[in-house]
């Protein structure tokens, strides 16, 4: 198996060597066809969605914009994971290079913090929407968006950047092969001769900050939109008003449990196959990205309506 020795540095070494189910290679080929199938699933959803709120005048509202977004972040994260999964299963193509790892490792943990706080905004606006409404024009507009996209993208850019960085920084003197599909951080550090203490600790700490801050808002927005729906005593407002929010509750009740699932087997990997955490892992990357613009597709009249009125242009 490949290696580089260096006594003190990380300059003889190139790329990494990522090794995955090494216990269950079977698993590459059974998860290879619905592995593929998924990543088109989602790259085609996805653009159908941005083509849909792209081209439909009525969707051009804060709410279709943020769906916008959170399609852009799931096709970067699955360009950025699952293209060198697959290759590895169907071409053995293990090496990666030094620099390409370590930007894979920032794009994870970026983009999957921007996905969690786009949840949180969306979850925002639907506070407003329902608990006030009449105010919603005034609070959820264009210039709301673009500060939303902007904090988004600052909060998660800057936070997580000493993740890869830390990594990059200590000195790899033995073996480069990373037992994960993914250029996971604590995969690649614990490969150092030096301690990853700091590097744990960061990203623990930024990892619970920013993630579990977002899932307390959220838990915090949908409380209290259960709290202003009971009150309604109109005939039907109950159910009108949860089905304008229903949809991304979905989303990020799916999004939460497989997190949630992915923690809970890494606290207990001593129970488990090594293999499940690096199989939940490329998961979280894909089934989320193909199920969001599905399920905002079915459950969201105007999204079903605008994709019904392109197909028949396209086919007129």
């Amino acid at each position: 198996m490949k290696a580089y020795q260096n006594d003190t540095t990380s300059t003889g070494l190139s790329d990494f060597l990522l090794n995955c189910f090494v216990r269950a290679p079977n698993w590459q080929l059974w998860l290879s066809l619905p592995l593929s199938l998924l990543f088109l699933l989602a790259m085609g959803a996805n653009a159908v969605l941005l083509v849909t709120i792209r081209m439909e005048a009525s969707l051009h509202e804060p709410m279709y914009y943020l769906l916008s977004l959170l399609s852009l972040l799931d096709i970067v994260l699955c360009l950025t994971v699952i293209p060198k999964v697959l290759a590895i299963f169907w071409f053995d193509s293990k090496s990666i290079s030094f620099s390409a790892c370590f930007l894979q490792m920032f794009i994870m943990n970026s983009f999957l913090a921007m996905e969690s706080c786009t949840f949180m905004v969306m979850a925002f606006d639907r506070y407003i929407a329902i608990c006030h409404p009449l105010r919603y024009p005034s609070i959820i507009n264009d210039q709301f968006v673009i500060k939303a996209a902007i904090f988004i993208w600052a909060r998660n850019v800057f936070f997580p950047m000493p993740i890869p960085v830390l990594s990059a920084q200590l000195h790899y003197c033995r073996e480069n092969v990373i037992e994960n599909c993914i250029c996971a951080n604590m995969s690649v550090s614990r490969l150092s001769c030096d301690d990853i203490t700091v590097n744990r600790l960061y990203q623990f700490a930024i990892g619970w900050t920013l993630l579990g801050s977002d899932l307390i808002l959220i838990f915090l927005s949908y409380t209290l939109i259960l709290r202003a729906v009971l009150r309604l005593k109109a005939e039907g407002a109950v159910a009108k008003a949860l089905s304008t929010c229903s949809s991304h509750f979905i989303l990020i009740l799916f999004f939460s449990t497989i997190l949630l699932v992915f923690v809970l087997t890494h606290v207990a990997k001593r129970k488990i196959s090594p293999d499940v955490p690096v199989l939940l892992n490329v998961l979280h990357h894909v089934i989320p990205a193909a199920l969001n613009p599905i399920v905002y597709g079915v459950r969201t009249q105007e999204i079903k309506q605008g994709i019904q009125r392109l197909l028949k242009k396209g086919w007129s």
